[in-house]
């Protein structure tokens, strides 16, 4: 696979650096002339110096024939206009940025980009999902699907403690797949299963209804 990389700080020189080990043809694009030289003196003729949201810059590193670009530098404007040259001028079929501001991942996904990645999200998830009394953690997006895949923790004042899942008033295109009880384990529940204080819930919904279901299953 032909992967370039937009951005050779230290996010993309390690993860070049492991590309490279899994036998994947990378070029690095950066514009810094020391990095450059430090890239090149390291992992040698895989780095080019230039800008990679210019046309003429991604021309000649081989755009046209890119399986996939991540743009990885620490301006999220930079990884945004990157991506959107490489897939509408030169039709890579798979970009992937790196955002700092997760204000910023709706306005990506809205623009096309395929996947964001925000550090700052995945390390609130980790300590979300640490908190025992966090009501809601995010689990995984599915692209395709524009889909949400999420756990909820049942509070012992939940108001659906000692409801059957049939009583339980969902939002459009949400569905509980699956209850997970210290004392039971894990069970695919009917309609007359009943929920209660201390179960972990794996639910999937539409990104618009997440806040609606957190309110259905919390109170």
């Amino acid at each position: 696979m032909y992967i370039v990389v937009v951005g050779g700080g230290k996010v993309g020189y390690f993860l070049s650096l492991a590309l490279l080990s899994e036998g994947h043809e990378i070029l690095i694009i950066e514009r810094e002339a020391d990095k450059c030289k430090v890239i090149a003196d390291e992992l040698g003729s895989v780095v080019m110096r230039g800008d990679g949201c210019e046309v003429r810059t991604l021309e000649d590193a081989g755009a046209n024939r890119a399986d996939l670009l991540v743009a990885v530098t620490h301006r999220d404007e930079v990884n945004l206009v990157a991506c959107q040259v490489a897939k509408h001028r030169f039709g890579v079929k798979r970009t992937i940025a790196r955002i700092s501001n997760p204000k910023n991942e709706a306005l990506f996904k809205m623009l096309g980009i395929d996947v964001t990645v925000s550090s700052t999200n995945l390390i609130l998830e980790q300590i979300e999902e640490k908190l025992p009394t966090h009501p809601m953690v995010h689990l995984l997006t599915l692209e395709e699907g524009n889909l949400e895949i999420v756990e909820v923790n049942v509070q012992p004042d939940s108001a659906v403690v000692g409801k059957k899942i049939s009583n339980i008033v969902l939002p459009a295109s949400s569905l509980i797949c699956l209850i997970i009880n210290s004392t039971r384990g894990a069970q695919i529940p009917a309609g007359s299963s009943i929920i209660e204080a201390g179960d972990h819930i794996i639910a999937v919904t539409q990104p618009e209804h997440e806040a609606e279901l957190r309110i259905a299953l919390t109170g």
